[in-house]
């Protein structure tokens, strides 16, 4: 694989300038900054992300105000309630996005942020703790104790919320291709070291967080 300062000069030569370069790089939230945002915060985070999976973002957006409406601000302690007469009800809503496996994951992933809560004190303090260096587990469990979290869903919420994490995008898999870190799509355990490993690697190198090194990736993908 490439070192860093080689991945830096190919997006400077791209980009033209460290300040248009600099422009396009996503930010990560501090530890502090995750942990002060509130479990209501977060469910609604988990919730937008799985109801955006296959759909339109912005039309997903503009609905949210409803969704907060009917869910209770997404108190967990509140949503945690709902049974399943009222969940068919909302497939009236016609303000709604109205897709029943994916109103059932939003009481189901308020227990998980319970949980998360009792046994970390707070969902954003699990975020806040979690390092990068071994953030593919952090993936695992949210897949393995959330609803609908599996596959890209995990990753997408946690840059959502600003918690510091590489994307397995098609182009970041192509670049990661290229250099020869895996000859396919990471998803077995032992890929996903190879790719983390990689990762860690280049912080190490550069001091960048995860999310500027994958955008970085992403760009020495030629379109």
């Amino acid at each position: 694989m490439r070192d860093y300062p080689w991945l830096y000069e190919y997006c400077l030569n791209r980009f033209g300038s460290v300040e248009a370069l600099e422009a396009r790089l996503p930010q990560a939230r501090s530890p502090a900054q995750l942990a002060a945002v509130s479990d209501d915060r977060y469910l609604s985070l988990i919730s937008l992300r799985i109801f955006r999976a296959g759909l339109k973002h912005s039309l997903v957006d503009a609905k949210w105000p409803a969704f907060e409406e009917v869910f209770f601000g997404f108190d967990p302690e509140k949503v945690v309630l709902m049974g399943g007469e009222r969940l068919e009800n909302l497939m009236q809503d016609t303000r709604l996005i109205r897709h029943l496996g994916k109103l059932k994951s939003v009481p189901r992933n308020a227990q998980f942020v319970l949980d998360i809560a009792r046994e970390y004190g707070s969902f954003g303090k699990l975020l806040a703790d979690w390092p990068s260096s071994d953030i593919v587990s952090l993936w695992k469990l949210l897949a393995k104790r959330g609803n609908q979290l599996g596959g890209m869903s995990a990753p997408r919420f946690l840059r959502m919320a600003g918690k510091d994490t590489f994307v397995l995008s098609d182009d970041v898999v192509a670049a990661l291709k290229a250099q020869e870190i895996v000859d396919k799509t990471p998803t077995s355990l032992k890929d996903l070291a190879l790719v983390q490993t990689a990762f860690n690697t280049w912080q190490e190198q550069s001091g960048r967080p995860l999310c500027h090194i994958s955008m970085m990736l992403s760009y020495t993908v030629n379109h």
